[in-house]
């Protein structure tokens, strides 16, 4: 089998992806605009071939490199970044070569645009906050008549909480409409709770080979805040969550895929939505978790997330047996210009046995993610609790 792998590199940590796959006997063939000396040891002994373009947002050169990799290796069976910013392109990369192991032009939009997302939510019976999609202020007016202040305003086609934000009341909104972007930007109800994610590997049969539950704060109000970032992976998946996200997943066809599912836990009753604890869908994103937090599933569950997915791409099967030993594990990092009480020292000294990573992290994350983060593996919630307020208090 020969598998593209589109920006092998980053995050950090991709290389294992294409060591699995290695493993499993594919050609992996990696197509990015880093140096070949840039690439570390371990993704260069993974790659069967790298091939270096001036730039990744060139078509024209992506394709030129595929070609090259079909002319050499013969038909291509996948093509894959695992990026969010990339996957419109592995959509037309996948239809321009005839490869079937994903999402094509045809469909991507289901998964990127949030007002096709949630069309598709509505027809499947998924609750959904309510949504309008930008046009005119007396139309948002109406909206916001409709379900209230405060609502959430966002780009249709966006990557995270880049240009989010919560509008409060009238002088909000009339504000946001005074300097509408330039793109397309969706209205939606605010809803009241945490932020939990359904995270799995499906394979060509819409069934689970992986199953994993983390819990996020407002991503929003990190970024818009200047907020410190903390969430974790759990040992196990709340019932109610693991039904929903099995049916968004059979929803939008998204076998042979790891996948990134974020729902609401109502923090109070909504008409239409469910009672609190109940879930309700936020977004789809056909891809892993960012950064660090497949590794953090592999930490939570004791397991290798990576092997998961190769096993699946390769033979459509899991092999890797589940570990009884499951834990919670933590991520809290801290910010340029926050004061903190204890020291790096410190934080070491009292919890070095149950750190698993420590590391400044890539400078085009800290707005997000943080600059310097510490990851844990925890017994309990109460451990996690602690953990957090040393780190960050």
């Amino acid at each position: 089998m020969n598998y593209i792998f589109i920006s092998p590199n980053f995050p950090r940590t991709y290389w294992m992806f294409c060591d699995r796959l290695r493993w499993n006997g594919m050609n992996v063939l990696g197509i990015g605009d880093a140096s070949y000396d840039e690439l570390v040891p371990e993704l260069k002994a993974a790659l069967t071939e790298y091939y270096r373009v001036g730039s990744l947002e060139d078509y024209d050169q992506v394709y030129r490199a595929a070609a090259f990799f079909a002319f050499k290796y013969g038909k291509i069976d996948w093509i894959e970044s695992m990026n969010e910013y990339w996957l419109e392109q592995d959509a037309r990369l996948r239809t321009d070569f005839n490869v079937t192991s994903g999402f094509r032009s045809d469909r991507i939009g289901f998964i990127k645009q949030k007002s096709l997302m949630k069309q598709i939510y509505l027809d499947a019976g998924i609750p959904t906050a309510r949504q309008h999609v930008v046009s005119t202020r007396e139309a948002g007016r109406e909206f916001v008549a409709k379900v209230g202040y405060p609502v959430v305003v966002k780009p249709d086609n966006g990557v995270g909480a880049a240009a989010t934000w919560k509008l409060e009341n009238d002088r909000d909104l009339d504000a946001f409409y005074n300097d509408l972007p330039g793109q397309l930007y969706v209205m939606e109800e605010y809803i009241q709770g945490d932020i939990c994610s359904y995270d799995a590997i499906y394979n060509s049969h819409c069934e689970p080979l992986f199953e994993n539950m983390s819990e996020f704060p407002p991503v929003m109000d990190i970024v818009n805040r200047d907020l410190d970032m903390t969430y974790y992976a759990r040992p196990d998946v709340d019932e109610k969550l693991r039904a929903l996200g099995r049916r968004t997943v059979k929803a939008f066809g998204a076998a042979r895929r790891f996948v990134h599912l974020e729902f609401f836990r109502l923090g109070k009753d909504y008409p239409g939505l469910g009672k609190a604890g109940d879930y309700a869908a936020l977004e789809v994103n056909m891809r892993p978790a960012g950064g660090y937090t497949p590794d953090m599933m592999n930490f939570a569950h004791s397991t290798d997330v990576y092997r998961i997915y190769a096993d699946m791409a390769a033979f459509d099967e899991r092999r890797l047996p589940v570990s009884a030993h499951q834990q919670y594990c933590a991520y809290a990092s801290r910010k340029d210009g926050h004061a903190y009480t204890h020291t790096h020292e410190e934080i070491m000294s009292r919890y070095g046995a149950e750190i698993v990573m420590q590391e400044e992290m890539p400078k085009i994350n800290w707005p997000s993610m943080g600059r310097y983060m510490y990851t844990a593996r925890l017994k309990t919630i109460d451990d996690v609790r602690a953990y957090v307020r040393y780190v960050l208090g």
